[in-house]
């Protein structure tokens, strides 16, 4: 009994466990953990890549066939899948570094020492997302102009126009207003819960074992080891939010050029 009410005073890790104290200052502004990791991020990315290429020959190192590998991926599997042969080729870098960029922040989370995802911070996958809106909606902008794109997004082809009051604010509201907002959402929602639950693990396991006693000497190192199991897990699904984020970028663009709706 003595156990259950001790277990009962745990305080369970939430949001501000990640609204984390500044790191340093530049200027009198404070620069948090995830202001920092981001620009750790581009650096990590750009290094990477620069040093894959910058020695090329036909017959690829490791690291030249490691890069080259990446690029292919996203060329490939994404943007010439998605975008179609046709005009893929000229948002294959926007793509392969916004894939790379977001898939190295969320893999901090899981590499000790920095352990935090960027984009578990909202304000973070929203600024993402409105980077991605703009792209998408100026390309296509620039090749229907600004009432083509509005008619092409918001105008359903085939349909009768007694049904166009009903439809053309469904239709701007889904495909101009609603996109970012879900985009960011996903990314975000996905980072903070991941994190949390490893916070929870963690830090109820620790609990258990210094205030717990008896059985928290079991239940503790079990927390941690299912910790461990769900960090696995995590990496996987950091892997499928870069994916994915992606992926509707690449779908965005797609729709973005078509000539129908």
């Amino acid at each position: 009994m003595s156990s259950v009410i001790r277990a009962e005073e745990f305080n369970a890790p939430g949001p501000a466990n990640f609204d984390l104290p500044g790191f340093f200052s530049i200027g009198g502004h404070e620069i948090t953990k995830a202001m920092f990791l981001l620009v750790l991020a581009a650096i990590v990315v750009f290094g990477f890549f620069f040093l894959a290429i910058r020695r090329g020959s036909l017959v690829p190192g490791r690291l030249q066939y490691a890069g080259e590998s990446a690029y292919g991926m996203v060329r490939n599997s994404i943007a010439r899948d998605v975008i179609g042969s046709h005009d893929f080729l000229r948002f294959v870098p926007y793509l392969v570094t916004l894939f790379f960029f977001i898939l190295v922040n969320n893999l901090f989370a899981t590499i000790p020492f920095l352990q935090f995802p960027a984009f578990s911070r909202a304000s973070m996958a929203y600024a993402l997302a409105a980077v991605s809106w703009v792209v998408y909606n100026a390309v296509g902008v620039k090749k229907h102009g600004l009432l083509g794109y509005l008619k092409l997004q918001c105008v359903p082809s085939g349909v009768t126009p007694l049904m166009y009051p009903l439809l053309i604010p469904l239709e701007f509201f889904s495909n101009i207003l609603v996109r970012p907002v879900t985009l960011a959402l996903r990314l975000f929602c996905n980072m903070f819960a991941g994190h949390l639950l490893l916070l929870l693990f963690a830090t109820g396991g620790l609990y258990l074992i210094q205030h717990v006693g008896g059985v928290g000497y079991v239940a503790g190192p079990l927390a941690w080891v299912l910790a461990i199991l769900i960090s696995f897990l995590e990496i996987l699904v950091q892997f499928l939010q870069a994916y994915v984020f992606t992926l509707l970028n690449a779908m965005y663009l797609q729709g973005a050029l078509a000539d129908e709706h």
